[in-house]
């Protein structure tokens, strides 16, 4: 890990390739925390591909315009989610309406991992 980033709404674990947001209970997701976002792939990922792992392992909603800014990353290349709840699950497939980024749900982490480091090398690849 290259760095573990903790905010009031959301602890973010920062790897080569890749960061895993772990959202608080409760939150709201708005479209303004993606300037969170936006400032974490500039700091860690400048110029390079990168995926978004969300694991959510908490109860919290999202504002679906989030997807549309998350969209506009340029260097983001893949959006995963994890969860071991269908009703979790579902609300990602509902969310991958709104997202233009390879989007895929998993129940286990290191499978989305797995997914998500594929993606980055096959990207730096085409580069």
């Amino acid at each position: 890990m290259r760095a573990a980033v903790k905010y009031e709404f959301c602890d973010f674990s920062i790897f080569d390739n890749f960061m895993i947001a772990v959202m608080h209970e409760g939150v709201t997701v708005l479209p303004e925390h993606n300037s969170v976002l936006i400032e974490l792939a500039e700091k860690y990922f400048k110029d390079k591909p990168f995926a978004y792992i969300t694991n959510r392992i908490n109860s919290y909603s999202v504002d679906p315009k989030v997807f549309e800014e998350t969209s506009k990353i340029k260097n983001l290349i893949a959006f995963a989610v994890v969860s071991q709840s269908d009703v979790r699950i579902a609300n990602a497939d509902f969310e991958r309406k709104f997202l233009s980024k390879p989007h895929k749900s998993f129940t286990k982490l290191i499978d989305a991992i797995t997914w998500c480091e594929q993606l980055v090398e096959e990207s730096k690849k085409e580069l």
